[in-house]
């Protein structure tokens, strides 16, 4: 269980007054469908007596993180010019410019008196010829003030922790976007036979280190979902042979069945402030939505159709979702107000579910992206399948990626990247892959086991 994170935020040298605007510019624009990663130089940290592995083991994983981004080029230490780098000190900018770096980073690692590991960094513009001035709340006066650099510190034993909080620092400093790296996927293991899979929830950073079991197995189990307190999932598990709606605390690993349905419950997904769960019911034949209260318990119908309704997901604000239903003939998105009012429709008219998608081929697993005005969605079509985004008003479908299977995205939290599982071929395991809202940077999450349902967890505290 990773211990919690302690931020130190009131930094080292040249802590100056005023707005995040005055020093926003952004450096990399992460909307171009086609980007020329930034080079930027990482030299491994310099470390205090007793650090020296640790330092190397942070620069390490910040650089891979950042790499991992499609946003940034790291530079070959073998061809650094300038080795006697100090926090403290202005580097040598020319020698940095003759290798074409952008961007310096300069680390120090130490430990604080009381025992914590600490990081202190600075991130230097090299054709610039300055350092870049990072946002940081001043813990004296509550006020966000521009630094020259920050630290962190955290227990020994958590250092990667530590290494995502930096990349992620230098992520969001360069591209104006918030981070996401310092952040976890929950995700189904799977081992076994096709004829008897294995299915366990399992959960790991998101660069895939730390991967362990959450459940042992005993039980098949699908589509996990993070709460917004990113301590708790949602799931549905076949315990007891039936299919049903469960929660389970990762704090303490207890699981609890949510509610005694006389139906089939399943596809739940948390509402954005975590005091409720949507859910798919089956009754009598036919599947509707429903939203159940976590703190009373107490369960309201969403729909009501003779059609299949089923996959919800609520927009940011929590005023709408959007769900998968074959009402229309075939399975495509919709849209409704979570209040059950009428809304006006894109293809006009007024409805109390609007559809959205009329492509040709099947659409499903819609999640709503945490940025508001965005839809992903998996898409089957003339044999192949897709992950895609549509805009919430129904225009603008793209389809990121294609294979034998792909399927069930889930976004980060920053609404930036994409995570989903795909079998590239018939009778291939499945495997957790990332891509890039705009359909760069096709990455595999590389995992123990075949993994699939993956879901990410919001920004760790």
């Amino acid at each position: 269980m990773l211990r919690r994170l302690l931020v130190s935020f009131a930094l080292m040298i040249g802590l100056v007054g005023g707005l995040w605007s005055a020093g926003a510019q952004t450096i990399i624009d992460v909307t171009e469908g086609t980007i020329k990663p930034y080079p930027i130089a990482i030299p491994d940290f310099n470390a205090e007596p007793g650090t020296e592995e640790v330092a190397r083991q942070i620069s390490e994983v910040v650089r891979a993180d950042l790499v991992s981004t499609g946003l940034f080029a790291t530079g070959d230490p073998a061809a650094f010019i300038q080795k006697d780098l100090s926090i403290g000190l202005q580097p040598r900018f020319a020698d940095w410019r003759i290798i074409r770096q952008d961007g310096l980073v300069v680390g120090q690692v130490g430990r604080t008196p009381d025992g914590l590991l600490s990081v202190a960094f600075r991130i230097w513009d090299i054709n610039g010829g300055e350092v870049y001035r990072i946002p940081v709340e001043n813990r004296q006066t509550g006020r966000t003030e521009l630094a020259a650099g920050q630290s962190f510190t955290i227990a020994p034993d958590s250092w990667r922790r530590l290494a995502h909080k930096v990349a992620d620092t230098i992520y969001t400093r360069l591209t104006g976007e918030d981070g996401y790296l310092d952040t976890r996927i929950v995700y189904v293991a799977e081992t076994g036979p096709k004829t008897a899979r294995i299915k366990r929830l399992a959960i790991m950073d998101a660069d895939g280190a730390n991967q362990r079991f959450l459940t042992e197995g005993r039980n098949q189990v699908l589509t996990p979902r993070f709460s917004t307190s990113d301590q708790e999932i949602t799931y549905m598990s076949f315990e007891g042979g039936r299919p049903r709606v469960y929660l389970f605390n990762i704090q303490n690993g207890r699981q609890e069945v949510l509610g005694n349905f006389p139906g089939m419950t399943f596809a739940p997904r948390f509402s954005p402030d975590g005091r409720s769960v949507i859910m798919s019911q089956a009754q009598n034949g036919n599947t509707d939505l429903f939203l159940m209260d976590l703190r009373n318990r107490q369960t309201r119908r969403l729909t009501d159709h003779p059609a299949i309704d089923t996959s919800p997901s609520m927009s940011p604000d929590g005023s709408q979702l959007v769900f998968t239903s074959d009402r229309g003939g075939s399975p495509q998105l919709y849209i409704m107000n979570t209040d059950g009012s009428p809304l006006s429709c894109p293809s006009g008219g007024r409805d109390t579910a609007c559809r959205i998608t009329f492509g040709r081929g099947n659409y499903s697993t819609p999640v709503w992206s945490p940025r508001g005005d965005l839809v992903a969605f998996t898409k089957q079509t003339r044999g192949k399948f897709h992950i895609g985004v549509i805009g919430t008003d129904g225009e603008g479908e793209r389809l990121l990626s294609e294979a034998y299977l792909d399927e069930g995205p889930a976004w980060s939290p920053n609404g930036r990247v994409i995570t989903f599982f795909r079998e590239a071929r018939p009778g291939s395991g499945p495997k957790l892959w990332s891509v890039d809202l705009t359909g760069r940077n096709l990455r595999q999450i590389v995992t123990s086991t075949d993994a699939s349902d993956p879901a990410w967890s919001p920004l760790l505290d």
